[in-house]
């Protein structure tokens, strides 16, 4: 019998950096009965945090997914709902993980700290889920907290995000008189016993304080619901009588369609409002058979699309979203989007056409694993078995191939040298480094030949710091560190022509490559987010050039293009033209034009005023009133631009944009100002020019 689908939520939790989503997850588990103690990340008993790392620090490093059952109001007799959900870290240092998983879920619940409201993280988790067309519900957390203001946290969703809250909940009181909340759809208040872990719950009647509030509300959640399905619409114009029916089918579409995001309140660590929430995944956030089909194309034909449904029935097709590494090799996560998968099935990866096998099939839960014989569309399992697949790679029926859409990752912006402490350690170091490439699309590394350094990238310090210690705890690769660098880019100023001529006569056949390249600076149409920053561009006419080596001469350009002039720092945003140039009937070879390539563009750049690019990253710094004039001094003495400061009570957050060549240590700085008490979050902007004093210091440093 096919099983029932719209039974099913995959479901992703994002949210800032300490606004509680792992404390939400951890509910989650206890009142689903997936777990029987609850977890609390203070203590490092998280389940949902299982590495070692992130118990130590409290954070969440990466996204750990578990299967769990809800029944509606969790009683025992309700209809069961299954349950996909995926924990993803709030540290934009880690936000590969969050992208990925937002890739392959169905719907997610934004997170909000009940003072801060939207914070610097939230704006990047939302802009990724709105990329990947995911509805979203919104969980304002922490209303236990000292400031907590549920208003506020609306508007700043408003205002912040551009997205459109509606709540659907109201709190009953705030910080220390929070005590429940009160639903708008059923227009019924609750409250939860503490002593209890929050299990018993119930209604309670709405305060009469509280009345002509929630009628307002009310009236503007039927409002907003209603501009999102016709028939509640002529109800509402009407005056006919509303039911909460009507209300949850429109809600429901709204939030579908990403027209509107239903507002929920509570405090997970005090135990209130998580249940209610569950209950909202279930009513609003879309089943797989409510999304469109996914979209690929045929693998020996791009241009050839190919359709399939969330079905059981059809041919077999999923997409590899995270690869983890350990003793019994890699655990591939795979989101099933159609057909199903038996255990030891045969099947390819399309992506890469190799084939793979599924020796076994585990449902997740964090750490822990249940096998299982077979798996099928709707599904989030982990696989063991896969060899050759990557993140973002398809994995299909090898009858009916088809290659989904891939993921796409930001650039490293700091690198740091890595040695083994002893040369045994050497293939150590090399094994383990390509099993965490593997495993983390956003991590690099190379061998630079001229110092004998391993050179590794990553997204920020703290990103290389916990490399480092999984090299060191977990792969028993005993390395030293060297400081963390920043990864400078180049770009040119002005256009400018230049020949390459490679010529070499060596007794018998010769080498002869002859081009002319004009360059000029370029930026990548809007919206097109590949990494390729170059266009290459064929003018020659005549045939001054033959055909078969224009490939060769745009191959050399783009290894040019790798390496820039000034320090040996990759290029950005060029226009290359090869207009014209001239060729051997017998001297002239592939690898001659390639070398032509590469010395004509290294003499264009040269000549098209090339500049140094350094990254510049988003901060956001949160300080007590008091510290705020040392902090924003110490923050424009780092060449920063502040954009925007804001008081929000005895708070002041900063926005600015910053070098982060400037920021390396500001962690200490910051908490020796502010007595530990103020905190900051930092993410990648853009490339901006370096003055030219930081300019001489880079390229001096390379000498």
């Amino acid at each position: 019998m096919p099983r029932d689908l719209t039974k099913f939520r995959n479901i992703g939790i994002a949210a800032h950096i300490d606004a509680g989503k792992t404390t939400v997850s951890e509910r989650i588990l206890y009142y689903t009965g997936k777990t029987h103690k609850i977890g609390e990340v203070h203590e490092g008993t998280a389940v949902m945090d299982h590495l070692q790392e992130e118990q130590e620090r409290g954070i969440t490093i990466t996204a750990a997914a578990t299967t769990c059952p809800w029944r509606i109001d969790g009683k025992e007799d309700g209809e069961e709902f299954i349950i996909n959900l995926i924990d993803t870290p709030g540290h934009v240092d880690f936000t590969v993980e969050v992208e990925r998983s937002l890739r392959v879920l169905d719907g997610a619940v934004a997170v909000f700290d009940g003072r801060e409201g939207v914070e610097a993280q939230s704006e990047t988790v939302w802009r990724q889920a709105a990329k990947y067309k995911v509805p979203r519900l919104c969980f304002i957390n922490k209303m236990d907290k000292v400031g907590a203001d549920f208003e506020f946290c609306v508007r700043t969703i408003h205002e912040r995000l551009g997205a459109n809250p509606v709540p659907i909940q109201i709190p009953i009181g705030a910080a220390e008189m929070f005590a429940g909340v009160i639903d708008l759809v059923e227009m019924k208040a609750y409250q939860w016993d503490e002593t209890s872990k929050g299990r018993v719950w119930g209604e309670i009647p709405i305060p009469p304080e509280c009345l002509a509030g929630a009628d307002q509300a009310r009236a503007y959640m039927i409002e907003k619901a209603a501009e999102c399905d016709d028939h509640l619409m002529e109800h509402y114009l009407h005056d006919k009588p509303i039911d909460r029916d009507q209300i949850k089918a429109a809600l429901r579409k709204g939030t579908i369609a990403g027209h509107i995001n239903p507002v929920l309140c509570g405090s997970a660590l005090k135990y209130k409002g998580v249940q209610l929430l569950l209950n909202a995944v279930v009513y609003y956030l879309p089943n797989p058979l409510d999304k469109p089909p996914v979209v690929g194309h045929d693998p020996r034909d791009k241009n050839k699309q190919i359709i399939r449904s969330a079905d059981g029935g059809e041919p077999f097709c999923g997409i590899v979203f995270k690869i983890v590494s350990d003793q019994h090799g890699d655990l591939s996560y795979l989101r099933i989007y159609s057909g199903k998968l038996q255990s030891g099935a045969r099947i390819i990866n399309s992506t890469r056409d190799r084939k793979e096998i599924a020796s076994r099939i585990w449902e997740m839960h964090a750490a822990d694993r249940i096998q299982r014989d077979d798996a099928e569309a709707g599904d989030i399992v982990g696989i063991v078995g896969f060899k050759y697949s990557l993140t973002g790679d398809t994995v299909c029926d090898a009858d009916h191939p088809i290659v989904l859409e891939k993921m796409e990752f930001p650039e490293p912006v700091i690198s740091m040298s890595i040695e083994p402490r002893n040369a045994n350690d050497k293939n150590k170091l090399g094994e383990a480094l390509t099993t965490l490439r593997r495993e983390d699309p956003t991590f690099r590394s190379n061998f630079d030949s001229e110092t004998g350094q391993t050179i590794i990238h990553g997204m920020g310090e703290l990103h290389l710091e916990i490399i480092a210690n999984k090299l060191r705890r977990d792969m028993k690769v005993d390395v030293l560190v060297g400081k963390p660098k920043v990864a400078y880019k180049e770009t040119i100023t002005r256009p400018a022509e230049a020949q390459g001529k490679h010529i070499k006569q060596t007794g018998g056949r010769g080498q002869y490559g002859d081009c002319w390249i004009r360059i000029e600076p370029y930026r990548p149409v809007e919206g097109d987010d590949s990494e390729d920053t170059l266009l290459f561009v064929n003018e020659i006419k005549g045939g001054a050039i033959p055909k078969e080596y224009i490939p060769s001469v745009e191959y050399g350009v783009r290894q040019a293009f790798k390496s820039g002039i000034l320090g040996g720092f990759p290029a950005l945003n060029m226009k290359v033209a090869l207009f014209d140039g001239s060729y051997h009937d017998v001297d002239s070879s592939q690898i001659a034009f390639e070398q032509a390539g590469i010395l004509a563009m290294q003499a264009a750049m040269k000549k098209a005023g090339p500049v140094l690019l350094e990254p510049i990253m988003k901060l956001q710094v949160t300080t007590p009133i008091e510290f705020a004039g040392p902090v924003q001094g110490d923050i424009s003495s780092r060449r920063a631009m502040i954009e925007n400061t804001e008081n929000r009570g005895q708070i002041q957050v900063i926005d600015a944009l910053v070098p982060l060549a400037s920021m390396f240590g500001y962690a200490t700085i910051l908490r020796s100002l502010t007595q530990g008490r103020a905190n900051y979050t930092m993410e990648p902007h853009s490339y901006a020019q370096a003055p030219n004093h930081v300019k001489d210091e880079v390229l001096a440093a390379l000498k």
